[in-house]
This record gives C-alpha cells, structure tokens and sequence, in this order.
C-alpha cells in the first residue's frame, strides 16, 4: 500500500505553490506593465512596450520552473511508489526547494553566478532523488 503522507509528496506539492506564486506574481508585474487588454488578446502581435528587464527576468524563471516540475515530479512519484524514501529522499526534497526558491530571487535580480548555482544544487538534488528510485 503507498502511504499518501510522505515528506517528499509534502515537498512536491510545496513546489507546486512556490511555482503557482511565481506564476501569480509575473502576471501581476505584466499586467501592469502591459498595454490595457493585451493580456485577453489572441497576442499574435508583441505588445507595444516590452516587459520591464525584472518582469522579463521573472517569466523567464517560471518557465525555467515548469522544466524542474517535469523533472522533479517524477522522480519523487518513483521513490514513493517503490518505497524508497527516508531521511536521505527528505533532505534531497527540502534542498529542492530551498534551491528552487533561492533562485526566483537570483534570477529576477541579476544575481550572477547565484541563479546558476541554485539552478544546478536544485537539479543535483532531482537527480540524486531520481537515481535513488531507480536503486
């Protein structure tokens, strides 16, 4: 039987928030900057005005965001579904996120080299959680 409460499973579904406040916050910044209506057009123009380099910085991040859920989701369903978690899948989950959301602001602010370095801790520990379901 597949236990439901794992802190892996906890750690994917925070995940999923911090990409959902990614998500609203991007949207609001762009809604503001954008020309009125543009966001409920077809957008098969650019707008007018380009985002600002900080809003542009932000969609950027949330797209990079949908890649590592591809990729986290995954890995975490494989430890959980082959009971291979504990403390070690834990602490990899919680890296995950502390990575994930170290990087919004690294990202949004320029901070170089930082986004890449919480970029690849947050992708390390994905990998690390994945081969461990494939052990």
């Amino acid at each position: 039987m597949i236990e439901f409460t794992t802190p892996e499973l906890s750690a994917l579904g925070l995940a999923v928030l911090l990409h959902i406040a990614l998500m609203v916050l991007f949207a609001v910044r762009a809604n503001l900057e954008l020309p009125r209506g543009y966001a409920l057009s077809p957008r098969d123009t650019p707008p007018a005005k380009p985002l600002s380099v900080v809003t542009a910085r932000l969609q950027r991040a949330m797209n990079n965001s949908f890649e590592s859920l591809i990729l986290f989701t995954p890995a975490v369903l494989l430890v959980v579904l082959t009971r291979q978690t504990g403390p070690l899948t834990t602490t990899l989950c919680g890296i995950f996120l502390v990575a994930r959301f170290a990087f919004i602001p690294a990202y949004a602010l320029g901070w170089t080299p930082w986004r890449s370095l919480f970029w690849g801790i947050g992708l390390l520990a994905t990998l690390a959680v994945l081969l461990i379901g494939l052990i």
